[in-house]
């Protein structure tokens, strides 16, 4: 299998800046606006979300692949994969339970939330039907779970900047967070108009 890395770094700075899937896309933005009160708690799940769409990537392709394609059973690749992110989300619930119990309170049902979160499904789907080989799979599903995390603690800082200033009382709490997230999808959609060769 030859590596092509100027291919490498463009679904790279794909997945985490320009077509960032929260910025971009608008997927997973229920635990992208839930979670994205306090620091310490955007970075668990944004290391968790990367840890889940990582390996989710490395299990679903050779599933595709090596099972589901040789015996025509290519409809069922929406059922395994969920089941395959089902597992991998009760792994890191069971790890961050045992772990770190203030970050498992922190996260409260968001951390489940992950086994539905539409980005990593998505991924998956996206890495087998983008005729992507194993390596960029996985350097997708990596790179897709640095963009969300990148998007959530920078929601966080500014949500907590916005603590302390003065705010309209009417644009408070959700008001305030949709406007954020949508001047930052402005910002990443500058990101587009890159191109690398």
């Amino acid at each position: 299998m030859e590596i092509n890395f100027v291919r490498i770094f463009g679904i790279i700075i794909s997945a985490v800046f320009v077509n960032n899937f929260v910025l971009s896309r608008f997927l997973g933005l229920c635990p992208f606006i839930g979670v994205s009160k306090k620091l310490d708690v955007a970075v668990g799940m944004g290391i968790s979300m990367t840890f889940v769409v990582t390996m989710s990537s490395i299990i679903t392709w050779p599933i595709y692949h090596f099972i589901l394609i040789p015996f025509n059973l290519e409809y069922l690749n929406i059922i395994s994969f969920i089941l395959i992110i089902a597992c991998f989300v009760q792994l890191v619930e069971i790890f961050v339970h045992r772990f770190n119990q203030a970050l498992y309170k922190a996260l409260g049902i968001y951390l489940p939330l992950i086994t539905c979160n539409c980005v990593v499904l998505f991924v998956t789907l996206l890495n087998v039907q983008g005729q992507l080989n194993f390596i960029e799979s996985v350097i997708q599903g990596f790179s897709a779970g640095v963009g969300f995390a990148l998007a959530l603690v920078l929601m966080t800082s500014i949500r907590v900047k916005l603590e302390m200033a003065n705010i309209p009382g009417l644009l408070k709490g959700a008001p305030m967070v949709f406007i954020i997230a949508g001047l930052m999808s402005l910002a990443f959609l500058g990101f587009s108009g890159l191109t690398i060769g």
